[in-house]
């Protein structure tokens, strides 16, 4: 029992983590607040999001691209969906939430979780737990990670907008100094040294996460050492509840359109594609999230607000893949032994030729 209670803590201490982060920050804010002894406004602003990306550019294998590459059909879905249909289905969407009373700060953060690019990490992680195809997912991870540090900041300031006080130039170029250039950084060294780092068996996942605890620890602190935040805990088990019931239909359409006669059917998608499909169509990533979000939005009282639905999203989308993993997997196997079986059928009908 106590075994199985520590396996528990160690696989989900991340998410725990972010809760006892929060939970500090409220009985604590002068830590990690502006001017405090952890000094966010330069160890955040400027040191922590450079190492965020630069570990990812380290991370990132792009060497994998090739195995996934022809696969245009499965990648142009998969980029489309997260990156165009979610944000402008949600922007539709925000108007009738509007009418529960969830509050208008939540509802921001809403729309920025769907223009957020898919994870690096999460969706490869499921899609290999199923057995599906692998290198689509690595592909359109780390392709949709890239592709969303120029894409997901255009979504946001056209759908969200942002403070009037922040120069959209300001904010391309920032993006630039501590988001593309370190990523840049990181896969050279990567490409230059690859077999040096893979020696080293560098814990990649647990720096970046722990790197991601800060920086959501003093956006917080900054927060509540405000006199003048307030947060409605009706508001915040609505759009906890919208984010789940959401979750659930984009991960139902996706494996829906995916092998779907006039969709996934003639665009030739295999099982283990639809697996990959359902997980990095509809995952959204926290590593980006945060600190883009402190970049667009540093000057919005508003920011922790904006933040919280992505901070639910991102466990909800692990669990919901981790309790659907078996279903797919079962499902997958399934169908690929009817195609299987139809090409043996169709080779005893008509015999490949003999050269």
């Amino acid at each position: 029992m106590i075994a199985q209670l520590k396996d528990r803590l160690k696989k989900n201490w991340f998410l725990l983590s972010i809760v006892l982060a929060i939970v500090v920050a409220k009985f604590q804010p002068w830590i990690g607040a502006k001017d405090g002894p952890l000094a966010p406004e330069y160890t955040v602003k400027y040191v922590a999001v450079f190492v965020i990306f630069f570990n990812s550019g380290l991370s990132i294998k792009t060497e994998e691209f090739s195995k996934a590459l022809y696969q245009l059909e499965v990648h142009a879905f998969i980029q489309l969906f997260t990156l165009g249909f979610i944000p402008v289905f949600v922007k539709f969407l925000i108007p009738f939430l509007t009418k529960l009373g969830i509050l208008r700060a939540l509802l921001t953060g809403f729309q920025v979780v769907a223009c957020m690019p898919p994870p690096v990490s999460s969706a490869v992680i499921l899609t290999k737990a199923a057995e599906g195809n692998e290198a689509v997912a690595i592909f359109n991870s780390a392709f949709g990670s890239f592709l969303g540090i120029f894409v997901t900041p255009m979504l946001l300031l056209q759908l969200v907008g942002t403070s009037s006080s922040v120069p959209v130039s300001k904010i391309f170029n920032q993006l630039f100094l501590t988001v593309v250039l370190p990523i840049i950084l990181g896969n050279a060294i990567r490409r230059n040294f690859k077999d040096f780092l893979d020696r080293q068996k560098i814990p990649y996942s647990l720096i970046g996460n722990l790197v991601l605890l800060l920086i959501i620890f003093t956006t917080f602190c900054d927060t509540f050492s405000s006199s003048n935040f307030e947060m409605d805990k009706l508001s915040l088990l609505q759009i906890a509840f919208v984010v789940v019931i959401f979750q659930i239909f984009v991960l139902t359409l996706t494996f829906n359109l995916s092998t779907n006669e006039n969709v996934g059917k003639k665009l030739r998608f295999q099982p283990a594609d639809t697996v990959a499909i359902i997980f990095c169509s509809t995952h959204k990533s926290l590593t980006l999230g945060i600190p883009m979000l402190k970049i667009i939005f540093s000057q919005d009282p508003n920011l922790p607000l904006y933040s919280i639905p992505l901070l639910v999203y991102h466990p909800t989308q692990i669990l919901l893949g981790g309790t659907l993993v078996p279903a797919v997997h079962r499902w997958m196997k399934k169908e690929q032994k009817k195609i299987d079986n139809a090409v043996d059928s169709a080779n005893e009908i008509y015999p490949p030729s003999e050269a």
